[in-house]
């Protein structure tokens, strides 16, 4: 029984029971007031709290009220029944499993050293006991990925607070089946408002823009189950040029990602090979399409995410990168960017595998590991000679402290709001230290909402704004600004 209709019975047992109680008394007027359940949309603070000036930032970390206050009417209308989001290309994740007895290759190549790195503390405090050293970090390497499936003036918002945490790239994900559901070459009305997205998304000073692009509509293709790839390679390719040539989206983008995740069947489901061959066959079409529009857009493989081999479901990520290479990767040179999705879950991300803690089991393997991710694919890169950067398209730590439900995985409890914060801006410090990550998109700013608290969607833990907490911005918001130096 869901917790809608727990209400409603609730509701009328009260009325039936004051009913009984004074139904032989003399009559006299009873007022009976139901106080409804306020909104699921909470409004979103347009500016950022004031910093006070001093020697180092500290943070304080105290369990948030649930969104249901009535404090301040919401700006944004609400809607009476929440119903599931339409996605424009941001599907929901589900954590990679892997198997008790998998036990990951030897790499000819030993794993790359970080550098010691002395942290540079800038000089900003928020409230708080404890202090927390936010080192100066170079924001032209940082950015964030935004939820797209909103209104233009929700969407500016967004846009906004995003150039206030001083990060100079906005990473949005291109649903191909959402802006072209019946036909190819269309420029329609979800077309023109996702192009009204990107120039607002390019328009901020010293502001970058990266697209991935996924998920095939059903017109190109025979298998529609779950995502996937056109049956024709060159499909896809077709739509890229569509969109450099024939909208306004090519003079305002910087990057774009081909694919997502192409390793889980649920991103790959068609005709093409469940491999890295298959995909290379989906990208080099594309590749050709970008570059015969321009010699500078950066482009990227399809971030791999951290898994093993389960079944049909996945083919792990270090496999999965030697299948592209064996066919023919390399042959792009430094002219590509290498996408890695280096998730950390539960463990910070200087732990390596493997300290094993009873009753947790996402500190076993090496694919839970933030830097073990890294220097995994790396040093695969290096084994076929690639020269190429890495782009991280996707990192992060979701924490579930002080959402009003269960946590969707037990591991998102050992995070605190805090533990985001250091892990996050730790991880942004250790890519820089290494020479060959081009940039990191943290992800992500804005998937929570009230709905997928509710329904305990994984991407709420995710988010540094949050409409669920009270303030809104989680501490790592804050942060960001400190560690940019935005402002100063």
């Amino acid at each position: 029984m869901n917790r809608r209709l727990k209400k409603h019975l609730l509701i009328f047992s009260l009325i039936g029971a004051l009913w009984a109680l004074f139904a032989c008394a003399p009559e006299e007027r009873i007022t009976i007031v139901i106080t409804p359940t306020p909104a699921a949309v909470v409004n979103l603070p347009s500016s950022t709290p004031t910093l006070t000036q001093t020697a180092e930032i500290t943070v304080e970390m105290t369990p948030s009220p649930s969104a249901t206050h009535t404090s301040e009417p919401p700006v944004i209308a609400p809607t009476e029944t929440p119903q599931p989001l339409p996605t424009i290309g941001e599907g929901t994740r589900v954590g990679p499993v892997v198997p008790t007895d998998y036990v990951l290759p030897t790499l000819v190549v030993p794993s790359p050293v970080i550098p010691t790195i002395t942290p540079v503390p800038i000089t900003a405090t928020a409230t708080g006991p404890t202090a927390t050293p936010i080192p100066l970090l170079d924001a032209s390497r940082m950015g964030l990925q935004l939820y797209s499936n909103v209104g233009q003036a929700e969407w500016e918002n967004y846009v906004q607070m995003t150039e206030r945490t001083g990060v100079s790239w906005i990473k949005i994900q291109v649903n191909w089946a959402f802006l072209q559901p019946d036909a190819p070459n269309v420029f329609n009305d979800k077309m023109q408002l996702f192009e009204r997205q990107v120039e607002a998304a390019s328009r901020p000073p010293n502001m970058r823009v990266m697209l991935s692009i996924a998920k095939a509509p059903s017109w190109a293709r025979t298998i529609n189950s779950e995502d996937g790839p056109p049956d024709n390679p060159q499909a896809l390719a077709d739509f890229i040029t569509f969109m450099l040539t024939q909208t306004k989206i090519g003079g305002a983008i910087d990057a774009i990602e081909i694919w997502n995740e192409p390793n889980l069947i649920r991103e790959w489901r068609g005709t093409l090979p469940f491999n890295g061959a298959g995909y290379m066959q989906l990208f080099t079409p594309s590749y050709n399409a970008i570059r015969a529009y321009s010699p500078a857009l950066q482009i990227i493989t399809a971030g791999l995410a951290p898994t093993g081999n389960i079944g049909d479901a996945t083919v792990d990520d270090r496999t999965f990168l030697q299948q592209m290479y064996n066919a023919g990767l390399a042959n792009y040179g430094t002219d590509i960017f290498i996408g890695v999705h280096p998730y950390g879950w539960g463990n910070a991300p200087d732990a390596r595998c493997c300290n094993a803690i009873p009753d947790r089991g996402w500190d076993d393997d090496p694919h839970f590991f933030f830097i073990q991710n890294i220097e995994d694919l790396y040093a695969i890169m290096q084994n076929n000679r690639h020269g190429a950067k890495m782009w991280i398209t996707e990192f992060g730590w979701a924490t579930w402290e002080g959402l009003p439900t269960e946590a969707p995985e037990l591991w998102m409890t050992y995070n605190t709001a805090r533990d985001q914060l250091n892990h996050t801006i730790r991880a942004f410090q250790i890519g820089q230290s290494l020479p060959y990550i081009e940039g990191m998109i943290l992800w992500n700013l804005n998937f929570g909402n009230m709905f997928r608290v509710e329904q305990r969607d994984e991407v709420a833990g995710y988010s540094i704004i949050n409409p669920a907490l009270l303030p809104a911005e989680r501490p790592l918001y804050g942060a960001l600004s400190q560690a940019t130096g935005y402002g100063q």
